[in-house]
């Protein structure tokens, strides 16, 4: 039974708790009830304080504004992306991971453990960015708060890292419910995307959580959808075709707003200029562009529900929309507000959905097509190939607008923008940023081991085949010279047909008196039935294959072409790719110390490496005049994870896993890491 630490904060309530010892079930979601309440309260009391600033800068400022003219409202971002960015240097401080990244890293690798001493000054940081018109959107805080309210309540009761993941994932879905006014997509955000999978133990803690939410959230707010649209419906089943065309261009959209999102982040990295001055820049650019264009400011949700509401402002207009916010909300982002992705993407989504339903209203006046329908179902469609999550976007946007009459069409044009994402970036917006940095996630865990490694990664290129027309005796020749067991078989236009082992031709042999085979051909008795690989599938994958017939290789094909051949994956390669993944396995377990170390201990975590020039090397830990403000944590080392201890002797390479905050002390640890220095 969960045993419970006393904390100052509930002291009456952990010494009940330990004279019940209720049933773990029971206990649970009584605290999935309380993370739902506390969830509700808190993202309703965001959404006040966003009214609050927006009413301060507007209302109470109004006069001002009015006589700076048009610069008046273009200095508003920047007044805000000033105060927001003394909020980070000096409240918040620098964060590992921002937003649903940090928490998807969090329920993976550090237990569900997150900072929650930073959620007051976070929330207000991100009330003054979408208040001062920061093109982010209100999900990304509002899904931190709950899941920051689910990592406190499991921490304060000292629970266990799956309790506490599902509390977490529970305070998610509250989050996403609050926000939108949608229990259904809150829950499966929790499931798709912080849990990683569809049902599980936590199912039930993250209904639960969702639905107190969103009942408060109804309580206070009215049950009204988040958009108030007309009724569309499917008018022609020719309408599909269009519908398809709708998600194969949402898909390239989304794949670019991702990577527009990172470059943005890249840029503004390295800009080396005070922390708080990026936001201000940033929000400079947005301001310049919202005196000519201010449907970019904020959210944009009123601009949304005009477009849902049939506003005819023309074709080039939404184009213009588009590539406005297409390229201010990574500024925003990149530049460092506070806020999400969610709300630009329904944003871009609408815009371009309004644009290609009006190109195919003029085109085909005949079908009766609505504009706005497109809008809809162009939200769903780039929301879902942006953050890889249908089941998400599907019923978000059912729940926000609570008309199920345009559905078929929103899941097809859905199914295809994501398809068709994952092909330009494999990666969603929240993964990309943890692949990044050598963490890749699947199901809401780091990956087994011989699926972290591609087949890519370690097959080898094409160098050795056979052709349909070589003779048997010429082939066994080739395969004794090459000392091979098999070898791929091409035709006359170079497309794999087969493959020939010593086993093939021991078996026609065997069967046949003719001792030499000078008549018979490679392409008579190869093995025509080939099992292949391709380079994105994992290694894990590929040995299952293997052993399903066990075989010894694979031939590697091109995913657009199954006949063309670009490698060959043999058990030696396998075997190479086994001493890869232990090294990728390492690394990920030095990642993962750090995020314990940064998540529970509340401080800063640097990676710091050894190189070749740095009198630091071949000495041992306790020979350094390390500053006083730092602790070595952990060691990387050639695939290995080291814990440091006085005699350790460093070497060039080693990653060091430093813990302190920013400042000196790092600058120190660096400097010893890099070149001769004094005090050794």
């Amino acid at each position: 039974m969960t045993t419970f630490r006393r904390s100052h904060i509930v002291p009456s309530i952990a010494a009940w708790l330990d004279r019940l010892q209720p049933p773990a079930p029971v206990l649970l979601g009584v605290l999935a009830l309380l993370v739902g309440l506390a969830s509700g309260v808190g993202i309703w009391l965001f959404k006040l304080l966003i009214n609050g600033v927006h009413h301060l800068i507007l209302v109470d400022g109004g006069e001002l504004l009015d006589s700076l003219g048009a610069w008046g409202i273009a200095l508003v971002p920047v007044i805000g992306g000033l105060i927001v960015g003394l909020m980070g240097r000096y409240l918040i401080g620098r964060e590992r991971r921002e937003g649903v990244t940090g928490i998807i890293e969090s329920v993976a690798l550090a237990g569900g453990r997150l900072r929650y001493r930073l959620l007051p000054a976070k929330t207000a940081a991100a009330a003054i960015s979408i208040g001062s018109g920061a093109s982010v959107g209100p999900e990304d805080p509002s899904v931190q708060i709950g899941s920051n309210i689910g990592s406190m309540v499991g921490q304060w009761f000292n629970l266990s890292d799956e309790r506490v993941r599902a509390l977490v994932a529970a305070g998610a879905a509250a989050g996403i419910a609050a926000a939108f006014n949608a229990p259904f997509a809150g829950v499966f955000f929790a499931l798709e995307l912080i849990l990683g999978e569809i049902g599980g133990s936590a199912l039930s803690v993250v209904v639960m959580a969702a639905v107190v939410s969103s009942v408060f959230t109804q309580a206070v707010e009215g049950p009204q959808p988040a958009f108030h649209v007309p009724a569309y419906e499917l008018n022609s089943i020719w309408e599909l075709g269009l519908y398809f065309g709708l998600g194969a261009i949402a898909g390239p959209i989304s794949a670019l707003y991702v990577n527009l999102l990172y470059k943005a982040h890249d840029l503004f990295g390295s800009w080396q200029v005070p922390r708080w001055v990026k936001p201000a820049a940033a929000g400079l650019a947005v301001g310049i562009v919202g005196i000519f264009l201010p449907e970019v400011f904020g959210v944009g949700y009123e601009t949304i529900e005009g477009i849902l509401n049939g506003r005819d402002a023309g074709i080039l207009f939404f184009l213009v929309l588009l590539v406005a916010k297409l390229i201010l909300t990574p500024i925003s982002i990149g530049g460092g507000f506070y806020g999400g992705v969610f709300a630009p993407s329904l944003f871009l989504g609408a815009a371009l959905g309004a644009a290609y339903g009006a190109v195919a209203e003029y085109l085909f006046p005949g079908l009766g097509i609505l504009p706005p329908a497109f809008a809809m179902v162009g939200m769903a469609a780039t929301l879902a190939g942006a953050v890889h999550a249908p089941l998400t976007a599907i019923l978000l946007l059912f729940e926000m607008t609570h008309d199920y009459r345009i559905v078929l069409p929103l899941m097809f044009a859905v199914v295809i923008s994501m398809l068709i994402s994952q092909r330009f970036r494999p990666e969603s917006v929240y993964t990309l940023g943890l692949l990044r940095k050598g963490i890749r996630i699947e199901r809401g865990r780091d990956v087994d081991l011989l699926d972290s490694i591609t087949v890519g990664e370690v097959m080898r290129r094409i160098q050795e085949t056979l052709h349909e027309t070589d003779s048997i005796i010429f082939a066994k020749g080739r395969l004794i010279n090459l000392h091979a067991h098999g070898l791929p078989v091409l035709n006359a236009q170079g497309e794999l047909v087969g493959i020939l082992t010593v086993g093939d031709i021991e078996e026609w042999e065997t069967e046949h008196k003719e001792p030499e085979g000078k008549h018979v051909t490679v392409g008579e008795i190869c093995t025509r039935d080939v099992v292949v690989t391709e380079p994105d599938e994992t290694i894990g994958s590929a040995l299952r294959k293997m052993g399903v017939r066990d075989i010894g290789r694979l031939p590697v094909v091109d995913p657009r072409n199954s006949k063309k051949m670009v490698g060959m994956l043999r058990r030696t390669e396998v075997v190479q790719a086994y001493d890869a993944a232990l090294s990728k396995r390492a690394g990920l377990r030095h990642k993962a110390r750090q995020v314990r170390i940064g998540e529970i201990g509340r401080v800063d975590v640097h990676e710091i490496t050894i190189e070749p020039a740095a009198s630091c090397v071949g000495r041992t830990v306790s020979q350094i005049a390390w500053p006083h403000d730092c602790v070595i944590a952990s060691i990387q080392r050639k695939g290995r994870l080291l814990i440091p201890r006085g005699d350790t002797i460093l070497q060039v390479g080693d990653i060091l896993a430093v813990v302190a905050e920013e400042g000196e002390a790092v600058a120190k640890v660096r400097e010893i890491c890099r070149r001769e220095t004094d005090g050794m």
